[in-house]
């Protein structure tokens, strides 16, 4: 009993002694500092995605480009911005002019305001006609995420329809 309290007692100081090997040369996580930013050769513009291919020259079994017919939904009736982990994800809730709206799309517009993050809610309707009906069958939503950075600076949210536009300003 004797010898296993001094063992046990024995061990824990040695293990206490250990302390500094973690801020010691010894230590091979340590060999190296901590890391800094730095250019990315042959990186010219720092938004351009470089997982994504880039165009090349057209073959001649390409299709050419649709023409987007998509227009501004009719109204906008909910604007929601939950926070994340990671930024924010921005939910809308529009009312279409008539049934059987799809291809719906949050689009951000480049040239908003400083302080401003704004976006167009966007649809497409079939060619065919198709009726008007109630405005609870004629509801659409969409969602948005958008990171902290993104969201740096970021005072005003505004997403606008064809009718109407509804905002949110941060607390």
């Amino acid at each position: 009993m004797r010898k296993s309290l001094a063992l046990i007692l024995a061990g824990t100081l040695v293990l206490a002694g250990c302390g500094g090997w973690r801020d010691s040369r010894g230590n091979p996580g340590n060999w190296f500092g901590n890391s800094k930013t730095a250019p990315v050769p042959g990186s010219a513009d720092p938004n351009v995605n470089t997982l994504i291919p880039q165009r090349r020259a057209k073959s001649i079994f390409a299709r050419a480009e649709k023409e987007d017919l998509s227009v501004p939904v009719a109204q906008i009736s909910q604007l929601r911005v939950e926070p994340t982990q990671t930024g924010a994800i921005i939910h809308v809730t529009a009312i279409a002019e008539r049934q059987g709206a799809y291809k719906i799309d949050l689009r951000r517009l480049p040239d908003a305001e400083a302080g401003t993050l704004e976006y167009t809610f966007m649809v497409l309707y079939p060619e065919a006609a198709t009726a008007t009906g109630t405005p609870h069958s004629r509801t659409v939503q969409a969602a948005v995420t958008v990171s902290d950075q993104d969201m740096q600076g970021i005072r005003l949210i505004r997403v606008s329809g064809a009718e109407n536009a509804r905002e949110t300003r941060r607390r």
